[in-house]
């Protein structure tokens, strides 16, 4: 099973979302409320809408991140999914989203997904070695703060 499937299924279940076509008209959305959270256009790719204020939050551990794409000017990340931990990225990063939505926004902080504004490249072909992937660190302690002992 590839990886965005089986973060897609481990999503699903989550009480907080809600299984809907893609308002762009391409792929699959899990929407809160309102707002849709995440968009899964292929087998590989996925938009996810995690708000200006948590993408500069989080903005230097993104770029760490060979599976994250950012855009300027965009409330959306896209991220590439080739693997396990991708799709463990994708879940932590989904609940980034569900709490940054939760917050009270700007009603003007409403954008499109990437879809259209990003040019996905071509996997490794057969005889070519796939490329390394950086991984983010584990979000959990950052998200919530140093502990205390």
């Amino acid at each position: 099973m590839k990886a965005a499937c089986r973060a897609w299924e481990q999503l699903e279940s989550w009480s907080d979302l809600t299984n809907a076509p893609a308002s762009c008209g391409q792929g699959r959305a899990l929407v809160t409320g309102a707002s849709e959270i995440v968009h899964l256009h292929n087998d590989h790719d996925a938009d996810l809408h995690l708000t200006h204020e948590a993408i500069e939050r989080l903005q230097a551990e993104l770029e760490q991140s060979t599976a994250v794409r950012l855009h300027p000017g965009t409330d959306w990340i896209t991220l590439h999914l080739d693997c396990d931990r991708d799709a463990e990225l994708m879940v932590s990063l989904v609940s980034v989203a569900l709490q940054a939505h939760a917050r009270p926004r700007p009603e003007s902080s409403d954008s499109p997904c990437n879809r259209g504004h990003i040019t996905i490249l071509p996997s490794a072909g057969p005889s070519e070695p796939a490329p390394r992937r950086a991984h983010l660190p584990r979000l959990g302690r950052r998200l919530h703060g140093p502990r205390t002992v």
